[in-house]
């Protein structure tokens, strides 16, 4: 994934001794997205609208008390209401109709490039197919480019709560759709859930042509992060934040540039880092790692895309050059083709080096 460090470089040097960059300046910026989950992305008028239009039932009569419900105080907690949530999605147009919403979202805030995670399994077990899955998640995408430039891909999310077996039946229901999923990710419940535990189906998964990414080191140890590398071949870590507890692993993941997608209001939400001031973004940064910002489940969390960036570079008090690494790296860490890369980077320093 490697591409020319000049301009990196550069800029870096250039900003090390100035002050941040304005918050205009981030939310005009250029930007790609790597960590977002589709199904994570609906909001309680959204919820309550599907669920009205479906006639499926959920605990909730009014905006508010969904967004009552938005106290976690773990990813755990967070992700029983995000699995029931996802519940009210069921026809082609629903899943249209959320993918059109968030990328119509996400470019008001100048992302240009998106990566969503989503829950197959999660359908699948419910009898809704891929096929009705995709028919709206890829009529919205095209839809989006058309309307607003921007750009999506999709990545093929299995959940580490299920079984190894039930990780290859997905990827069997995959496999007539390879073209339509950029990747493979693992996500879900970390603790008590070891990457190891998916060796042969991610083995599976490199055999049929895909990259992996996989979320590693959010409330899992450091073990996690070298599992993900070393058994499961992962080519991005998501969120990666607790290989700080482990210098050799730093030393690791900034050697080799393993992209790592952060997502700091994700982070403080589930009680990760009890504020922003606290998170480690910009030690990672320092230590040469190629971390991005994104937003995991942005009305979940209570930021999207510039909320995230404009809020870590006040908390942290970023340098231009450390915002413009988090950026540049966010285009250079996605699966998009080297050739794309370069032209989504030259995008960025089109406008940041102005």
């Amino acid at each position: 994934m490697n591409q020319p460090q000049q301009v990196s470089e550069t800029m870096q040097m250039k900003s090390s001794t100035h002050a941040g960059p304005s918050p205009a300046k981030i939310a005009r910026a250029p930007k790609a997205e790597l960590h977002v989950h589709l199904e994570g992305t609906i909001g309680p008028e959204t919820l309550l609208a599907l669920s009205a239009r479906n006639q499926v039932k959920v605990p909730y009569t009014t905006a508010d008390e969904v967004r009552a419900a938005y106290k976690f105080t773990d990813l755990s907690g967070f992700l029983q209401l995000y699995y029931s949530a996802l519940s009210v999605l069921i026809t082609r147009q629903d899943f249209y109709d959320i993918t059109y919403a968030q990328l119509k979202r996400s470019a008001e805030d100048r992302v240009v490039y998106v990566e969503f995670y989503m829950s197959p399994q999660s359908h699948l077990e419910r009898g809704i197919g891929l096929e009705v899955v995709l028919a709206g998640t890829e009529a919205a995408i095209a839809a989006a480019r058309a309307d607003f430039g921007i750009e999506a891909k999709l990545i093929f999310g299995l959940q580490r709560h299920r079984t190894e077996s039930q990780a290859f039946e997905a990827l069997e229901a995959a496999r007539p759709f390879r073209e339509s999923f950029v990747a493979v990710g693992l996500g879900g419940v970390e603790k008590g859930n070891p990457p190891s535990k998916f060796e042969r189906a991610f083995r599976q998964a490199k055999d049929m042509g895909w990259p992996i990414t996989i979320h590693a080191g959010e409330e899992g140890p450091p073990s996690y992060i070298w599992e993900a590398l070393d058994i499961l071949g992962a080519d991005r870590i998501d969120h990666g934040v607790t290989a700080q507890e482990d210098p050799r692993l730093i030393e690791r993941l900034a050697t080799d540039q393993i992209p790592m997608t952060v997502c700091p209001f994700s982070n403080i939400c589930l009680n990760v880092f009890p504020s922003l001031a606290q998170h480690n973004l910009k030690s990672l940064l320092d230590a040469g790692c190629r971390v991005s910002v994104n937003t995991d489940d942005p009305p979940y969390f209570n930021g999207y895309m510039n909320d995230n960036l404009v809020g870590v570079a006040s908390a942290l008090r970023l340098s231009d050059g450390d915002v413009y690494s988090l950026l540049r790296n966010g285009f250079q860490g996605s699966f998009a083709p080297a050739e794309r890369k370069a032209e989504l980077i030259a995008g960025l320093d089109k406008f940041w080096l102005i």
